[in-house]
């Protein structure tokens, strides 16, 4: 079976441009992980690669564990697949020794209590949360390659910290990361950027080992992760990037889609394929994704797949104030859990302090929740336990069916037949090792104990999480590349969606995208809501512009929402 099978035209056409510049434009819900993976194997199976000379490109570790655990599926080992960082990393540590003549320098595990410490020594007192802006400042600096004395030009502040002063701390903080022989978390791609420029011989080394490059969401590089990726590159060619202008989301942390918009201008010849066909979303959901973004620099029309049917028309609700929105989106979500599950959907929102109200009013209603961004599956202690216990009961001799030790070993553990009430650590725990027993009666007839625990450890190494029966609460910065059947999309109201700080015209068209992101999470209904005003009822918020620009003929008000002060649109 060839890897190209089973693509559609397009998805074939960019799967089969081995050799580069190539750039993939891959619309929310292409299949763009599909096509990076599927034309990485028809390069290895045709001979045109060589695996361990392929070099795979993501942002999160999540994410290069995604594409080794489908190119494993594809019977490709040996690619690459790593973060930016971890490539660095990786390369530094390899050859600093020869390059420096001894270890490298260890990684800064807590920017932030170096930077109290700097701050200490200049007779500064600032809280924790202007050190994290601080250290925030600090990244952006470096990975958009400007020097101290450039950063100071900017004339920044962060709270009560003026220019000045906001330079002597970073370079304090520079002096003790110094003295401690020590490198933070952006240094890693500076130094291995500086490696590459200085020593000839580590740049041989490394572009002989690597000679073919795919980079995943290039629209979310910064500068120096694209002068990194030059250098790795050198005068050759074999560069495939994928990505969506209309997903650029983190352009406060220095990303510039220009690297993607102005591709073109760099490799004139490049090969350049558009991946537009949605299959994710219904044709409703689509048309609203599309009035969004249209006009916008970039952005790509989506086409939905022939269907039988348009799918659910998208609502929108406006509430009196927060709190009678959670509830408004509580008691649709207790409806749509009498014909589905609740991992099938989810509710999303700018920010965590949006979350409380919603997961409160889903607890009342016994709807468990899991919000997403905290602790990974596999790092929490109920399933490290579980993990641990399993791998022992491998060894020891049984005459049981593979489930029903999983089970024991479950209830040994406090796992019972029947959940705690909703909303509490106790039944976050139960949620988890159930996650675990449902692995366990999906696997694959015949599978053994052992083979079970092996898998859970490959799962941990590539962050391939199991998906726990509830409902997703989760911040738009952190659904993207996720999706669910059903989506609440909250706080679309001005001042939360756009955010009151995005007040010029690219803070706003940020914000525009990070709505686009929220919508095309979406696969089968969506629904939009916004309240006039907060829970304590201080202020009065009016319908984001957002909706206005996607327009009535693409939504329709849900029905008896809008009450109390809330505006039907």
């Amino acid at each position: 079976m060839s890897a190209l099978d089973a693509l559609d035209d397009q998805q074939r056409r960019a799967a089969s441009m081995l050799r580069g510049p190539v750039a993939v434009l891959a619309g929310a819900g292409a299949g763009k992980t599909r096509v990076i993976t599927h034309r990485i194997a028809h390069g290895v199976d045709t001979g045109a690669y060589t695996p361990h000379r392929v070099m795979a490109l993501t942002f999160t570790a999540k994410a290069a564990g995604e594409l080794r655990g489908r190119l494993r599926m594809l019977g490709v080992e040996g690619v690459q697949a790593k973060t930016f960082h971890a490539a660095a990393l990786a390369q530094l540590n390899y050859f600093w020794p020869t390059v420096a003549g001894d270890v490298a320098p260890k990684i800064v595990d807590n920017k932030v209590r170096l930077l109290a410490q700097a701050a200490e020594g200049l007779r500064l007192r600032p809280d924790t949360a202007t050190l994290r802006d601080v250290a925030a400042q600090i990244e952006w600096r470096k990975v958009t390659m400007r020097t101290l004395e450039q950063y100071g030009r900017l004339q920044r502040t962060v709270g009560r910290i003026g220019p000045s002063a906001l330079v002597d701390l970073m370079r304090a903080y520079e002096g003790l990361k110094d003295e401690r022989r020590q490198l933070d978390f952006e240094d890693v791609l500076l130094a291995c950027a500086g490696m590459l420029e200085a020593e000839p011989q580590v740049t041989r080394s490394v572009r002989e080992q690597y000679r073919h490059f795919t980079v995943d969401e290039y629209q979310d590089v910064s500068p120096l992760q694209n002068r990194l990726l030059e250098l790795w590159l050198g005068d050759r060619r074999d560069l495939c990037v994928v990505g969506d202008a209309s997903q650029t989301i983190y352009s406060f942390t220095g990303a510039e889609s220009r690297f993607l918009l102005e591709f073109e201008k760099r490799y004139p010849d490049a090969t350049v394929v558009r991946l537009e066909r949605n299959y994710r979303s219904t044709p409703a959901i689509v048309d609203v994704a599309n009035a969004l973004m249209r006009g916008r620099p970039g952005a790509l029309r989506l086409e939905a797949p022939d269907t039988d049917g348009r799918g659910e028309t998208p609502v929108v609700a406006g509430y009196p104030d927060e709190r009678a929105e959670a509830e408004g989106v509580a008691d649709a979500i207790a409806r749509r859990l009498e014909s589905s599950s609740p991992s099938q959907i989810a509710v999303l929102y700018r920010s965590h302090a949006q979350s409380a109200e919603i997961q409160e009013a889903l607890a009342r209603r016994g709807v468990p929740t899991t919000v997403l961004g905290g602790r990974r599956f596999f790092d929490v202690p109920e399933v490290r336990q579980a993990v641990l216990t399993l791998r022992g009961a491998a060894v020891a001799p049984s005459d049981q069916g593979f489930v029903e030790i999983v089970r024991d070993v479950l209830r040994s553990l406090g796992h019972t037949d029947d959940p705690p009430a909703a909303g509490g650590a106790l039944r976050d725990a139960w949620e988890a090792r159930a996650s675990l027993l449902r692995l366990a009666q999906e696997a694959a007839a015949g599978t053994t104990l052992r083979a079970f625990t092996e898998d859970l450890l490959a799962r941990a190494k590539d962050q391939h999480e199991p998906t726990l029966e509830t409902v997703t609460l989760s911040t738009l910065h952190a659904a993207k590349g996720l999706e669910w059947p059903h989506v609440h999309l909250i706080g679309m109201a001005e001042g939360l969606l756009p955010i009151s700080y995005a007040t010029s015209l690219e803070g706003v068209d940020e914000e525009r995208r990070l709505a686009y992101v929220g919508i095309t999470r979406a696969e089968r209904s969506l629904s939009l809501s916004w309240s006039r005003g907060s829970a304590s009822g201080r202020g009065q918020r009016e319908p984001s512009r957002y909706l206005a620009e996607i327009g009535t003929g693409t939504l329709r008000a849900a029905g008896g929402s809008a009450s109390a002060g809330g505006r039907r649109r």
